[in-house]
């Protein structure tokens, strides 16, 4: 073999030396198990649902179907959820009547997102025990349950915003320290075209609809205290309280459409965000935002990046490839010589002496 031909295969080997090294390098260090940390922005939140009555209007469009808010609410959140990065942290609350509840404490995503999203599935209206639909409270107790977990998660609340009974504007529930500066987010779902309210038996089943005279369409407080003589109206009770309530319709509360001045009244008096609900995307930009986000020290596994490289390294030794001259490399087999080009002379026929 001439001078530069033999270079090159010295050269060859010198190199597959160095990859077979270089690979075992690698795998070595994957056992080793490395990993970076570093900080980066992570949601920590606990999402309230709200599961009265209005919840179950069918005024909300999926696939070409109509869904009712709650269950619209639940689809997006479900494909928002799928979308968020690792690390970040989400439990689950309901609100009925007066309160929010907290069903499971904030989980991470990824570890735990089978049964973060077997949680959201079960939410329903049948979770709800009574008619009322106090909103301004239900937010207020959820920022308490937020407030009171060691992590202080963001509280995210999802509700049409409709109070039952109606509020009224001089006597606004307290909210009894609950405001807050941490961040968090009001989600108002529903459609803005007042919609009849179904309603529901013990076992979630609709059979009918509340009709006007089955609904309070004022505060309690607006109807008075009755006097001695009949139609005698007290001195406190004055005629200013039975104006427009707060996100209130006197005379239609037996409809239903999304309250959304009054939520954002709500959101801006607890130092909250308010985001209309519409598409899993716009969900998902608001929960990764920075309002929500906050800096959480973050380890990355770093046996993938390595484990390939010890592959790609095996792979530059041992996949076929062409010398310097255009063959491809001698096959050697014991006992069996090459001629010049490196071919195998075993099955060649021999030239006699």
């Amino acid at each position: 073999m001439k001078g530069p031909g033999l270079r090159a295969l010295l050269l060859q080997g010198g190199t597959a030396r160095a990859c077979l090294a270089l690979a075992a390098l690698a795998l070595t260090i994957t056992f080793a198990s490395p990993y970076l940390t570093w900080a980066r922005p992570q949601s920590d939140m606990v999402i309230v649902l709200d599961v009265t009555q209005s919840m179950e209007v069918a005024d909300q469009q999926h696939e070409g179907r109509s869904v009712t808010r709650l269950a619209q609410a639940k689809l997006v959140i479900g494909e928002a959820l799928r979308k968020l990065p690792c690390g970040s942290r989400i439990g689950w609350g309901l609100f009925t009547e007066y309160r929010s509840f907290l069903l499971m404490d904030p989980v991470e995503v990824c570890e735990n997102q089978r049964e973060l999203l077997a949680v959201l599935s079960n939410i329903d209206g049948r979770m709800a025990w009574t008619g009322n639909s106090e909103v301004a409270k239900g937010l207020y107790s959820g920022l308490k349950i937020a407030k009171a977990l060691p992590s202080r998660p963001a509280l995210v609340f999802v509700t049409d915003g409709q109070e039952a009974p109606p509020v009224n504007p001089q006597y606004r529930p307290s909210d009894d320290g609950a405001v807050r500066v941490a961040p968090g987010l009001v989600v108002g779902v529903g459609g803005l075209l007042p919609a009849r309210i179904p309603k529901h038996d013990l076992e979630g089943r609709a059979y009918g609809y509340w009709e006007a005279n089955e609904v309070m369409q004022l505060d309690p407080r607006s109807y008075g205290r009755g006097g001695s003589v009949a139609g005698e109206q007290m001195v406190e009770d004055g005629s200013e309280r039975t104006g427009v309530m707060l996100g209130s319709t006197p005379g239609s509360e037996h409809l239903s459409s999304l309250r959304e001045p009054y939520l954002q009244l709500l959101a801006s008096e607890t130092g909250l965000a308010y985001q209309r609900l519409t598409t899993p995307q716009a969900l998902y930009a608001a929960l990764t935002s920075e309002q929500l986000a906050h800096p959480v020290a973050s380890r990355v596994d770093l046996r993938w990046p390595f484990g390939v490289l010890g592959l790609l390294a095996l792979l530059a030794v041992y996949l076929p490839r062409r010398r310097p001259d255009g063959l491809r490399p001698a096959v050697w087999r014991r006992g069996a010589p090459a001629d010049r080009t490196g071919r195998s002379t075993r099955n060649l026929p021999q030239r006699s002496s």
